[in-house]
């Protein structure tokens, strides 16, 4: 897929994640935030699968860098000038917390997660946002 083509779905789920959690805000006092919330890191998970994906075709494509895992690509990522060392944390951050979203079903992960789904939030913004201006 090219790499403009995952720059617009990573976009599209950006959008999509900040709809999902803007419903949580909006229901956070009734019976339906369980629900919005635990759309929300299901919406996270697949943004941030579309972001390390896009960072693996931008570095094959423009540095010529071959990546396979998600850690690996946002580390070479870094070691290419793209990221500081506080993007890079919070991503490893981000890798390991949605390896863990498996896990909703626990009341008090799903919340830890979800409590740090709003600086994700920021961050994906920030890895778009140098994509499109790097290509």
């Amino acid at each position: 897929m090219a790499l403009s083509k995952k720059l617009a779905d990573l976009d599209n789920a950006l959008q999509r994640l900040d709809e999902a959690c803007i419903q949580s805000q909006n229901h956070q006092r009734d019976d339906l935030y369980s629900f919005f919330r635990d759309s929300t890191i299901q919406r996270f998970e697949f943004t941030l699968e579309i972001a390390w994906k896009s960072i693996k075709t931008f570095l094959l494509e423009h540095e010529g860098i071959e990546c396979r895992s998600p850690k690996g690509c946002l580390r070479d990522f870094l070691n290419a000038g793209y990221l500081d060392q506080i993007q890079i944390t919070r991503l490893l951050t981000m890798i390991d917390d949605r390896n863990l979203a498996t896990h909703t079903y626990h009341e008090s992960l799903a919340e830890e997660i979800f409590g740090r789904i709003d600086s994700y939030r920021k961050v994906l913004r920030t890895i778009l946002n140098t994509l499109q201006e790097n290509i």
